[in-house]
């Protein structure tokens, strides 16, 4: 039987929740807060330079061709993108290591570093690309979280050890030279928690760092989030901006539709993709299922200070994407998980994306995008802002050996009071909950309220978990529960 459904907000999980839902014949119908679609995942154009003012990797390119398959498309019917080579460079105090588009490349410049480690990564790379098979194919696409047996299978079995691991010890195990350890713990940060906490079965992330390789698509992220659009138009989805949805609204323990713009909207399901801790607060109390003390204990990933600069010159010695490690990689992590505080010194990542795709800046420009990890609902202020942009700019010109202060067309900054304002985000995080083990699957909120027959949830602070690919799961694991329980 066909229903009404309305989902609110319009990020990566909720639009590909909203064209599985239309796809199966649904009225589907989405709200977004703000004045464009896309979440966290928006764009800025200003004086003729393009940012993403989210995402900015395009990892696991198997993960986005096998959505729009679905559909019977291809990602190159809404965007083209090609491979980076380098994938990116990593800066560290006495030295650069360069991430090339292949395995020998890379494992060169391991070889470079430390001699033997370029055979040892082959065999961990190898490792993890068993346990990437086993994650995306056998696992998130067949694990909605509602049972701990959805996670116990020969394959997992086999691998237990690796859950009661974690990522730190497996590749200390196996590589003992600072850089190359920091090197293959930075894709663990992706998942929101210090390497520490991550169990080693997530080393799939290296996998699809160094196997699959980084991907653009040309015009940047949000060229995914317009053809994700334009699909869902095309499928029959309506979508609302300017929309923010004030209340959810039940009676007799049923949820019969939702307010926005003080207009009541008549609904047979409600599906929210806005922030899970957010979206609860749109209930009375009586429905919610978690209290303000489990949301508070729970470890969320990282806030971040982001600048967006325009330059009127050309960057040199700096790549598409560059990581800034000429810092103490467990020092920054303890003041954002452990002893919350404004960085004494930080890591940072600076994204160039007009090195690779002109059309991203005037010529004779660069577009410049800084992201500095912070501990989420700590003070945010206009001089804190000031303050460690001049100690980043800094930085990035000794490293890169260039100035560029004198350079700058225009600047703008967001960080966790913005993460708040635009997002409903909990506490100002980046991108949702962390993937510790006791955060895992089963582990997470739910995807379907248990007080609420047709109220349900998607995105990064359920099921599967933190990251542009795993939000693409979430919206379709979502969608094939609410078909189930149609059923």
């Amino acid at each position: 039987m066909k229903k009404n459904i309305q989902i609110i907000g319009s990020g990566f999980s909720s639009l590909s929740a909203a064209c599985y839902l239309s796809q199966a014949g649904h009225n589907v119908t989405i709200y977004e807060k703000n004045s464009s679609v896309g979440g966290r995942a928006r764009q800025l154009k200003k004086d003729g330079f393009t940012f993403d003012i989210g995402p900015s990797w395009y990892w696991m390119p198997d993960v986005f061709d096998k959505f729009f398959s679905d559909f019977g498309k291809k990602t190159s019917d809404y965007y083209q993108i090609e491979k980076l080579d380098p994938a990116y460079k990593i800066f560290f105090n006495d030295d650069v290591i360069t991430i090339g588009d292949s395995m020998d490349k890379i494992c060169a410049e391991f070889e470079r570093i430390e001699k033997g480690s370029g055979i040892k990564l082959k065999e961990f790379i190898e490792k993890a690309q068993d346990n990437y098979e086993i994650a995306v194919n056998k696992i998130l696409y067949n694990a909605p979280g509602i049972s701990p047996l959805e996670l116990v299978s020969k394959d997992t079995v086999a691998r237990l050890d690796q859950f009661f691991k974690n990522i730190s010890q497996e590749v200390r195990k196996n590589f003992s030279n600072p850089k190359l350890i920091s090197t293959l713990e930075f894709p663990s940060l992706f998942l929101g928690a210090k390497p520490s906490k991550t169990p080693s079965f997530f080393s799939f992330m290296n996998f699809a760092d160094f196997g699959l390789g980084t991907w653009h698509p040309k015009g940047g992220m949000y060229e995914v989030i317009k053809g994700m659009e334009a699909l869902a138009i095309d499928l029959g989805v309506s979508i609302h901006t300017n929309h923010a949805v004030e209340k959810i609204v039940v009676e007799n323990n049923s949820v019969t539709g939702l307010v926005t713009n003080n207009i009541f909207i008549e609904s047979d399901i409600v599906l929210s993709g806005a922030d899970y801790h957010h979206s609860e607060t749109l209930l009375d109390s009586k429905y919610r299922q978690h209290s303000e003390a489990y949301w508070d204990k729970k470890v969320f990933a990282p806030s971040s200070l982001l600048f967006y600069i325009g330059l009127d010159k050309k960057l040199k010695n700096a790549e598409h994407h560059n990581l800034f490690f000429d810092a103490d990689f467990e020092k920054h992590a303890e003041e954002i998980y452990d002893d919350p505080k404004w960085p004494s010194h930080p890591l940072f990542y600076a994204n160039v994306p007009s090195k690779t795709d002109p059309s991203m800046a005037p010529d004779g420009c660069d577009a410049l995008f800084i992201l500095m990890p912070i501990a989420p609902n700590i003070e945010d202020t206009p001089n804190l802002r000031s303050h460690y942009l001049e100690k980043i700019l800094k930085r990035f010109e000794e490293k890169t050996k260039q100035s560029i202060k004198n350079n700058i067309i225009f600047k703008q900054s967001f960080c966790v009071e913005d993460f708040k304002s635009e997002y409903n985000s909990y506490k100002g995080n980046a991108y949702g909950m962390a993937m510790t083990l006791l955060q895992t699957a089963f582990l997470r909120p739910k995807l379907k309220s248990y007080k609420l027959d047709n109220l349900y949830f998607t995105g990064q602070l359920t099921v599967p978990g933190p990251g542009v690919p795993p939000s693409l799961i979430s919206g379709k694991l979502t969608s094939e529960l609410i078909m189930k329980v149609l059923k």
